[in-house]
C-alpha cells in the first residue's frame, strides 16, 4: 500500500468514533489481508504493510496497540557498511479468533496469536501465543490460561450490582461512589 493511501486511511480511521466501526471499516475496504467479523479496532493509525496482518473474528485490540511489520536496522547496516546488501525483515502477524489485545502492546512480525487468547496492556509479543493463554510482560511470556480467568471471574461474581452498568461509557453517581469507597477500604 502506498503511503499516500495509508495515509488517507489513517485520517480516515480518526474520523470514525467506534472500534467496532474502524474494525468494520478496514474488513470493508479490505486494508488488511484478513479482518474478520466483530472485530473491534481502537488504534487510529494503519500500520506499515497492513497486507501482512490477518485479524479473525471477535478480536477486540484496544487503544494504543503497535503493529511492527518490519524492521528498519538495513538502512543503519546499509550506510555504515556503504552498501546495499542488507535488507528490509519483514513479516506476518496472525491473530486468530477470540483474542483481547490489551492496550499499549507491541505485537512483533512473524507472531501468531493463538485463539481464545488475551494479551496483557503494556506487553510486547515476540512469540507466537498458545491458544487459550493468557501473556503479559517484556517480552512477553505465559501466566495463565483463559479457563483459569473464567474460572475465577465466575467464583468471583460481579463487582457491582447489574444495575449500574456503565451504558455508552458513562458512569452513574451511585458506581463512581461505589467503586471509592471500595478503593479506599483496600487501602486502610
Amino acid at each position: 500500500m502506498s503511503f499516500k493511501k495509508r495515509l488517507f486511511h489513517t485520517l480516515r480511521l480518526c474520523s470514525i468514533r467506534s472500534g467496532m466501526g474502524r474494525g468494520k471499516y478496514l474488513r470493508d475496504k479490505k486494508i488488511m489481508s484478513h479482518v474478520g467479523k466483530d472485530v473491534l479496532f481502537m488504534p487510529r493509525k494503519v500500520p506499515l504493510y497492513p497486507e501482512l496482518i490477518k485479524i479473525h473474528d471477535n478480536v477486540k485490540i484496544a487503544s494504543k496497540v503497535t503493529f511492527i511489520t518490519h524492521d528498519a536496522v538495513h538502512n543503519m547496516l546499509n550506510n555504515k557498511y556503504d552498501n546495499k546488501e542488507f535488507q528490509e525483515k519483514i513479516g506476518c502477524i496472525e491473530i486468530e479468533e477470540n483474542v483481547f489485545v490489551g492496550s499499549n502492546t507491541t505485537i512483533m512480525y512473524d507472531v501468531k496469536i493463538g485463539a481464545n487468547s488475551i494479551i496483557a496492556a503494556g506487553s510486547i509479543v515476540t512469540k507466537d501465543v498458545p491458544e487459550n493463554s493468557i501473556v503479559a510482560g517484556v517480552p512477553a511470556k505465559v501466566i495463565g490460561t483463559l479457563d483459569d480467568y473464567v474460572e475465577k471471574l465466575r467464583l468471583n461474581g460481579n463487582i457491582y450490582p447489574i444495575e449500574l452498568t456503565p451504558k455508552k461509557h458513562k458512569l452513574k453517581q451511585e458506581l463512581i461512589e461505589q467503586m471509592w469507597g471500595k478503593f479506599n477500604t483496600t487501602r486502610k
